[in-house]
């Protein structure tokens, strides 16, 4: 399927993409094969390093997260780093093979201050580092927007995390039109988007079928898309949910790399659940970066060494 045949389309229906995800398994991976090798050529991992910034506290109640103050997990509010500590873990993360320095804060939202200028001092730093930067710090204002935009940012990640119908189950402090509001602020700045969501907790074949169609029908579709498996941490409303199939995960890879051809589908939180041949499937449903280091917010992630082993045995190369 050369590249001039792959189609990208901002009008998926729910029907399509649940008829897709249900597809037989060795179908879909056909047909997401076909997509991602035309779409991507040269198979090329994106390794990404993602630190937490600011950690606990977090004002929203998102069922899923350790790092709730509604929620009674083990994580407690820590003081928010400094920017040079920050900026030495990018260092760190770029000699190990990162080229994507993420960085999270556990907020509601971005409050004008001396933590964001902080946070507009470390951005500046992870771009003179040559790296890609990343924030996911919660809702913003177009003048925030904007003035990370001006130091390099180069993509706000913002999740769905699930579909419409479902949110409601998950949280109750953000509405999904603020959500969506969110995107639109980070898009009409320059920044590119990052911006995906969960499965496993509790929702639908139908509810993953309608995040993806939400995610697929923005045009242009987000640069990068996170595919999470829930990590059911204790402490947290959804403490007691079964663990993800992983031919779940690897269905709904497959499909986000059908409707979205030319986004990033990043392997994210609960790789560390998956076998080696489980994510080698991933990445060969279409999986096209993985967040790459020790931790990944507040739950485990590979390390260093076993994710060079597993990208040497998939024979992909890290670009």
């Amino acid at each position: 399927m050369p590249d001039h045949l792959v189609i990208t389309r901002h009008n998926w229906s729910r029907a399509e993409i649940q008829t897709l995800l249900e597809l037989p398994l060795m179908d879909l991976l056909w047909q997401a094969q076909g997509v991602h090798r035309a779409a991507n050529p040269g198979y090329q991992v994106q390794l990404a390093s993602l630190l937490s910034v600011k950690t606990g506290g977090c004002e929203e109640d998102c069922a899923y997260c350790p790092q709730s103050m509604y929620n009674s997990s083990d994580v407690a509010a820590q003081p928010e780093l400094d920017v040079a500590p920050v900026l030495e873990r990018a260092r760190a993360a770029k000699a190990a093979g990162a080229d994507r320095f993420c960085m999270g804060w556990a907020w509601r939202e971005i409050r004008d201050g001396a933590p964001f200028d902080a946070m507009l001092e470390m951005v500046r730093g992870v771009r003179q580092l040559g790296m890609e930067a990343c924030v996911t710090a919660g809702m913003l204002t177009d003048q925030q927007a904007a003035k990370l935009a001006q130091a390099g940012l180069t993509a706000y990640n913002h999740n769905l995390d699930t579909s419409p119908e479902h949110y409601d189950q998950i949280i109750s402090t953000r509405t999904y039109q603020e959500r969506l509001e969110t995107l639109a602020r980070v898009r009409s700045s320059g920044i590119t988007i990052c911006c995906g969501g969960i499965i496993g907790m509790g929702e639908s074949h139908t509810d993953r079928a309608g995040l993806l169609e939400v995610l697929a029908n923005l045009n242009p579709h987000p640069e990068s898309v996170p595919i999470n498996a829930l990590v059911a941490v204790e402490g947290t409303p959804l403490e007691d949910l079964p663990a993800v199939d992983p031919l779940e995960l690897v269905r709904m890879v497959a499909t986000a790399r059908i409707v979205m051809p030319h986004s990033r589908v990043r392997l994210s939180a609960g790789r560390q659940e998956l076998n080696r041949e489980a994510q080698i499937l991933c990445l060969l449903a279409g999986a096209d970066s993985i967040f790459y280091g020790d931790t990944l917010l507040t739950t485990g992630n590979p390390d260093v060494a076993a994710d060079r082993e597993l990208l040497a045995a998939a024979g992909v190369r890290v670009g």
